[in-house]
């Protein structure tokens, strides 16, 4: 069953996995995947106003719409660079890991909160802790939302 919780340690997982080859030298990100990532950040500027996730005192519009935003940014980005989001709740990324494995992760967080939206003109609330948990996933100190300072090339 793809749940969130799935999603979510799945796309931490595979995140990690990027950072990890990333970090030890096995990706060099060439200048398309730098300024994609670069263009991620524009793109999905939370406009949290220097909060800390959670952000319990937005509407739950806003708050799962600014979840949802990350995963049209992602398709747009893999297309751009021709690579192909992965589904990763239960999967385990490919070695070595770079640009489609990052993204994927990324996605499965962002998808979520497009599951969310559809979910709330029914008047179906996630649950609180599932939403605190990709907000702080996504941004924050450490987060997504620090992409760039993961990198060393």
């Amino acid at each position: 069953m793809d749940t969130f919780a799935d999603r979510f340690d799945g796309g931490c997982k595979w995140w990690a996995a990027a950072i990890e080859e990333a970090q030890e030298g096995r990706w060099v990100r060439d200048a398309v995947e730098r300024q994609v990532i670069k263009d991620i950040g524009a793109a999905t500027n939370p406009l949290h106003g220097g909060r800390m996730a959670p952000f319990t005192e937005d509407s739950w519009h806003v708050r799962i719409g600014r979840i949802a935003n990350w995963a049209g940014v992602l398709r747009l980005a893999a297309r751009s660079g021709g690579w192909v989001l992965q589904p990763v709740a239960g999967r385990i990324p490919s070695k070595p890991a770079g640009m489609t494995e990052l993204l994927s992760g990324i996605y499965a967080v962002g998808e979520q909160g497009e599951i969310w939206m559809r979910q709330l003109p029914k008047g179906e609330l996630p649950p609180e802790g599932e939403i605190a948990k990709a907000e702080g996933f996504l941004t924050g100190p450490g987060s997504v939302e620090d992409l760039e300072l993961f990198f060393y090339d």
